[in-house]
């Protein structure tokens, strides 16, 4: 799925609670539950002084369900996606 982009992988997950397979650098595959619904989401508050996290282009940040925790994977190392089980 290497024509995918980062703007539809986003839509889709902030639709859907999505099983995403993407190549980890180790070059093993991961299958991970994930999500960016609003209505998930932990909420955060970033603390006063605190920089603001650096945006990247190339990987997504990512609210994985079964570890609970913020991940994030490569855009170029998805492999598949779709509305989990």
């Amino acid at each position: 799925m290497s024509n995918i982009t980062k703007e539809a992988i986003q839509t889709f997950l902030k639709e859907n609670i999505t099983s995403v397979l993407f190549k980890k650098k180790d070059g093993t595959e991961r299958t991970m539950k994930c999500t960016l619904k609003t209505d998930i989401l932990p909420t955060y508050e970033r603390k006063e002084g605190e920089p603001a996290k650096k945006k990247s282009d190339e990987s997504l940040a990512v609210w994985d369900l079964e570890k609970e925790s913020w991940r994030s994977f490569r855009i170029d190392s998805i492999i598949s996606y779709s509305v989990a089980a």
